[in-house]
């Protein structure tokens, strides 16, 4: 029986047999033990929460569960920041044991570009900006019980490139979980040293969080419900593609870090840290759960997330542990970036100034870079 690849010799993608051939294959991925594994293990039993296969746990609002909502509709809102909306996250430096191997997943498997590589450092990004620095410790390895980063996420600029990017992953056959959170598409990998990826879109107009019968669910414009945690529509979203559009294409310019999400030792700590001294708009804090999220307006919610999955007061991350180094926030002026400065260091947290910019560790000991420039695509 002849086999037709959904990609030609040269690259170029038929949108239909992707979709055929890999819509049950990404399906399946959702429910298969090996690819989720690793987000498995951060899932734990608390009372009044579900543990689910893909890593979260069912919503069941109680009393000791804080959502900012507005009680007249009963929606989930996110209010305003003190931060100029201009703020973003900037890059994620990750350690790493292989500089090698992880040069060539993030290239081959997401299309990164490799800006620059000089000795045990390299810089990956679009052609306009650095993502993600590495830097090559061969003895690092994996501890886990320390805070640390749980997942990163890459943002791209519109469901295309996000569609471009997952048909890539079903070619490669890269195991992913493709997973539709209602306000977002999204799928989750692995790097190439057990890193978790969310590759995703906001898609914020599509429905609304909102509490009914003491559940937080997704309710979309045609009256319709989700958890916020459903299998995506792959089909769909690969019909973004046109026949003979290309799937080795470099990430695309206007892609960047969406968010981070982290292993945390204090709920109520990351939460007073990210909102009151950094200045971030609260968003979730849900004490069940486990997890909180920060953002900075309705439009850009969950930029900070942090869990107590791996329990309360776990210890920072040693040196030589394989993982995320530090994460940047990127100020979009000198006198934003001395206010945070100021109610960083007024509110007793130690700060080091470096070629980067202001190094701050959050009550987790998790390294925070405040700074006014991304990362320079050149080496220094």
């Amino acid at each position: 029986m002849q086999v037709h690849s959904p990609v030609a010799t040269d690259g170029s993608c038929n949108p239909r047999r992707v979709a055929c051939a890999h819509r049950r294959r990404a399906v399946d991925m959702l429910n298969d033990a090996s690819v989720l594994s690793t987000r498995r293990e951060a899932t734990q039993q608390t009372k009044g929460a579900y543990p689910r296969d893909d890593g979260f746990l069912l919503l069941v609002v109680k009393k000791e569960r804080l959502y900012p909502m507005n009680l007249a509709t009963n929606l989930v809102t996110q209010t305003a920041s003190i931060l100029p909306a201009a703020t973003r996250l900037g890059h994620v430096h990750l350690i790493v044991s292989s500089l090698e191997r992880q040069i060539a997943f993030y290239t081959q498997v997401l299309g990164f570009v490799l800006l620059w590589q000089k000795e045990n450092e390299a810089a990956l990004g679009s052609t306009e900006e650095v993502l993600l620095r590495l830097t090559e410790d061969k003895e690092a390895r994996r501890y886990p019980r320390n805070a640390g980063m749980y997942h990163l996420a890459i943002l791209y600029p519109n469901r295309k490139e996000l569609a471009r990017a997952m048909a890539r992953l079903f070619v490669l056959r890269y195991p992913n979980s493709p997973t539709d959170h209602g306000l977002s598409e999204t799928t989750y990998l692995d790097d190439a040293e057990g890193n978790n990826i969310e590759l995703y879109i906001r898609t914020l107009d599509r429905g609304q969080f909102l509490v009914e019968d003491g559940k937080m669910i997704v309710r979309y414009p045609d009256g319709s419900t989700g958890s916020g945690r459903d299998p995506l529509d792959v089909e769909g979203l690969l019909s973004e593609l046109d026949e003979g559009d290309r799937l080795d294409l470099p990430l695309p310019n206007g892609t960047r870090i969406g968010h981070v999400h982290l292993y945390a030792s204090s709920l109520e700590e990351s939460n007073r840290f990210y909102t009151e001294i950094l200045g971030f708009s609260p968003g979730l804090n849900d004490a069940l759960l486990r997890m909180g999220d920060v953002g900075l307006d309705a439009r850009q919610p969950h930029l900070v997330a942090f869990n107590t999955w791996k329990g309360m007061g776990i210890p920072p991350a040693p040196v030589g542990a394989i993982g995320m180094r530090h994460f940047s926030i990127v100020l979009p002026d000198a006198a934003s970036m001395q206010a945070v400065v100021e109610r960083v260091r007024a509110a007793g947290y130690a700060t080091e100034e470096s070629d980067l910019g202001m190094l701050v560790r959050d009550p987790s000991g998790i390294a925070v870079v405040l700074t006014q420039a991304m990362l320079p695509s050149t080496a220094q």
